[in-house]
């Protein structure tokens, strides 16, 4: 269960597409922990805004900012300024769970004598997969600063951001490395 989300949009009279005198207002966001994206009703006077982390259970007491989830959404059903905001929340996602995403660049197995999953992140390939696993061997790393000092590959946590996408989207492999099925 998520706990938390990050606002991607905010409409305030719903779809356009939502049939009926009264609708709803939304927000659409994606959740800190599984990465699934959602349809969230505002609790009635909450001001929600794009790239607002919000929390999603109640919080010392207080009651959350949404007055409930209203279903999952797919990567088609974002709006076009959701998904502009996506890059964003992704890249703030994987800064403040570094850990987990380093965990990755430090554990990832290799598949088979040919593949790696490090191969899975766009733009790496065999030879700098080959340099992160020789590089990690002599001491793991501790923060993306360090992939960047280490070996020389400009922003690693966007590379991370990139697969995430590719995955949200509904790319056409069998590893799930990072989002929820």
């Amino acid at each position: 269960m998520e706990e938390y989300a990050h606002v991607l949009d905010v409409l305030p009279h719903g779809r356009q597409t939502d049939r009926g005198f009264h609708r709803e207002p939304l927000a659409l966001a994606i959740g800190d922990d599984e990465l699934k994206l959602f349809e969230l009703v505002p609790r009635a006077g909450a001001t929600l805004a794009p790239g607002q982390r919000i929390p999603l259970l109640p919080q010392e007491g207080q009651p959350p900012p949404i007055d409930h989830v209203r279903r999952r959404l797919a990567y088609d059903e974002l709006t076009v300024a959701a998904r502009t905001e996506l890059a964003g929340a992704l890249e703030a996602i994987v800064r403040e769970n570094s850990a987990r995403y380093l965990r990755f660049f430090n554990e990832a197995p290799a598949v088979s004598r040919r593949f790696h999953l490090l191969e899975l992140l766009p733009g790496i390939g065999k030879k700098t997969m080959q340099q992160i696993v020789d590089e990690r061997r002599r001491a793991p790393f501790r923060s993306f600063a360090e992939i960047e000092e280490r070996l020389g590959l400009k922003s690693p946590e966007r590379l991370v951001v990139a697969r995430i996408e590719q995955e949200l989207s509904g790319v056409e492999d069998k590893y799930r490395l990072f989002v929820a099925r």
